[in-house]
Formats: C-alpha cells, sequence, structure tokens
C-alpha cells in the first residue's frame, strides 16, 4: 500500500468504523484522508470510533499538506535551563534544514486547545510537541487526521505509531540508585514526579530495579511525587528526613527537587554528603551552583531536540521510519554531594 492511499487501520477497518459509527463508508474515508467536507461531530465520532477499535489511521502525513512549511513548536512551559535547551536545539536544527519555527510556548499555553486546530492552520508542515499535557486521545486524534508530528518526553505513553524521541528514564534512574547501593545506603527516599507522568514511572521502574539488586524491597513510605520545585523537593524532603528512621540518602528525579532537599537537609542541621546523600537528575545548570555540587544524571537535552526534528524531517521527506520511539542514552555524573553511608 503506497503511503498515503489509506484504505483501512491495522486492526479495524472501513467497514469496521462505519458500522460502529452509523456514518457511511465514504464519509470514513474522507476522514481517514484528511479531507475538509465533513463536520466537526461527524469527524470526532470516527476519530473516536478509529481509537476504540484499535486502528492506527493514516500515515504521519496527509496528502495535500506542505512540506516545506513552518515547524509548529509547542513547549507551554517556563524555557527555563531545561525546556529552554530543548527549544533553542529545536530552533538551530530547523535552521539548519531551512525551516521556520512557530513557537507556541510559556504556562498560559496549556489552558489553549492547540492540537484540534493544527491541522487546518494554512501552511504548517508539521510539529514537535515538548511534554504535551493533553491526554493520550487528543494525540491520537491529531495522528488520525494525519498532521506529521513528534513528542518530545511524552507524558503519557503515546498512542500506536506516533513518533516520540525521550531520555533512557530507567537506564538513568538504574545507574544513579546502584551508585548510591554501592556507597552502602539502603535507605533512599525518593523525591518523584507527578506519579502520572511517564518519565517518573521509568525512573521510579530504574530505581526498584536498582534496589532489588542490592536485595533491598522497596518502602513505598519512602517516596514522595510532587510537581518538580526547588519548593516541593524541600518539602518532601522534609517529611522523609522528619521520620523516625529517616532515609540516609535522597534522589530527587529532578534537579530542582535536589536543591530543594539540600535545604531541608541545612535546615536540620545535616551535612551533605557526611551526614546525607543527595543526588538529582537532568544534569541542569543548578545543579553545578550548589554546594556541594550535586551528583546527577545527565540527560541530552540538546540532542532530543536535535532528534526530534530529525525524525520529523525524514518524515516530511517521506522516509520509512522503523525506530518510532528512539530513547538517548543517559549519563550518571559523580560528584560531591554523595558519600559513604555513615557508620
Amino acid at each position: 500500500m503506497k503511503q498515503g492511499d489509506v484504505t483501512k487501520p491495522a486492526r479495524g477497518t472501513v467497514r469496521d468504523v462505519a458500522a460502529a459509527t452509523g456514518v457511511s463508508i465514504a464519509t470514513v474515508s474522507r476522514v481517514l484522508n484528511g479531507r475538509g467536507n465533513v463536520a466537526r461531530e461527524t469527524r470526532e465520532l470516527v476519530e473516536r470510533a478509529l481509537v476504540q477499535l484499535g486502528g492506527t489511521g493514516p500515515r504521519p502525513r496527509g496528502p495535500g499538506r506542505p512540506s516545506g512549511g513552518p515547524v509548529f513548536v509547542r513547549c507551554p512551559y517556563l524555557l527555563t535551563d531545561y525546556f529552554g535547551v530543548i527549544v533553542s536545539a529545536v530552533a538551530e536544527a530547523l535552521d539548519l534544514h531551512g525551516r521556520a519555527m512557530v513557537l507556541n510556548a510559556g504556562e498560559a499555553a496549556q489552558q489553549t486547545p492547540v492540537l484540534t486546530r493544527l491541522p487546518h492552520r494554512p501552511g504548517l508542515a508539521g510539529a514537535v510537541l515538548i511534554l504535551p499535557p493533553e491526554p493520550a486521545e487528543e494525540l491520537a486524534a491529531l495522528r488520525l487526521r494525519q498532521f506529521p508530528f513528534v513528542i518530545v518526553d511524552p507524558r503519557v505513553p503515546p498512542p500506536r505509531d506516533t513518533l516520540a524521541v525521550s531520555a533512557a528514564h530507567a537506564a538513568g534512574a538504574r545507574a544513579l540508585t546502584t551508585h548510591l547501593t554501592g556507597l552502602g545506603h539502603r535507605r533512599i527516599g525518593v523525591v518523584a514526579g507527578p506519579d502520572e507522568w511517564l518519565a517518573s514511572d521509568a525512573r521510579l521502574a530504574g530505581h526498584t530495579t536498582a534496589l532489588a539488586g542490592a536485595g533491598v524491597l522497596p518502602d513505598p513510605a519512602l517516596i514522595r511525587h510532587v510537581e518538580p520545585t526547588v519548593a516541593w523537593g524541600r518539602h518532601a524532603a522534609g517529611e522523609l528526613l522528619d521520620r523516625p528512621a529517616p532515609p540516609t540518602a535522597i534522589v530527587g528525579f529532578n534537579d530542582k527537587t535536589a536543591v530543594g532537599a539540600l535545604q531541608a537537609a541545612a535546615e536540620r542541621g545535616l551535612r551533605v554528603p557526611a551526614d546525607l546523600s543527595v543526588a538529582g537528575f537532568d544534569d541542569i545548570d543548578l545543579s553545578r551552583a550548589t554546594s556541594p555540587m550535586l551528583t546527577t544524571v545527565r540527560q541530552p537535552l540538546a540532542e532530543l531536540g536535535r532528534m526530534a526534528v530529525s525524525l520529523l524531517v525524514r518524515v516530511l521527506e517521506r522516509h520509512e521510519l522503523e525506530a518510532l520511539h528512539v530513547e538517548l542514552a543517559t549519563e550518571l555524573v559523580v560528584r560531591e554531594s554523595t558519600g559513604r553511608v555513615r557508620g
């Protein structure tokens, strides 16, 4: 079957979708092929049925979309030293490919319904979506409308056959906790990100694997799920340190929460790393501005942005892609904030 010649999803056929929705086969075909002469309510009905029936829908690029137009980059967060690095790398990579960028950024952008409008914006070639806050159903609907996009660091499991690039979160967390258990730590507190985030799940899985390798059962009482900020890290670490049997090490699955853990330790008169080891994740500039400097896991933030552009450009140029979800290696960076457990 030629790319762009869509006759059926992977499992649910056009006939199945038509029967499930009560619309004609011709209407289902128009939705699959991105035709505009379908009522919005009917289009959404067909798209929901496609997702429920397990259909993967059309290829990432529909007929007639301009492959040389600008790329929409959505990063609905403050462009700090984390997101700013990714967006800068995306912009530089797009410029190297001779493509313009339309930027949608800032926390206020989280409240704007963007994805449903993208296929109808004239001239756009595709999109790079950085940690998109939208649910998987909206991402699946966007893909079914044949709009090409790449997700950077998915917040939720991406829909089938969706391009995505992320860091090897589980491997990075496993290396970090293995480093701590090698220093003799067995009671390790974790200040994790929100529990509905895919990265949080992967990092906890890596942490648990490393504990098992040291013969330690994970203790749910030593885990806190918070927003990745210094203030929340300080609060969560304080709760852990005030326990009757406090941890000898705390891992923040974000450098900012780890800085909060340093603050909580200082407030309790604990020396780092003599009394408490503290480690982070990301290796942003902040991790090298603390005293002591943070042991952390380096994410290839700039390469995440460059890889996303590379994948998108290959799709726009109609190259075949075998690897749809690319994981980039992380690196353990050992600094002065971790040491051997006392006694």
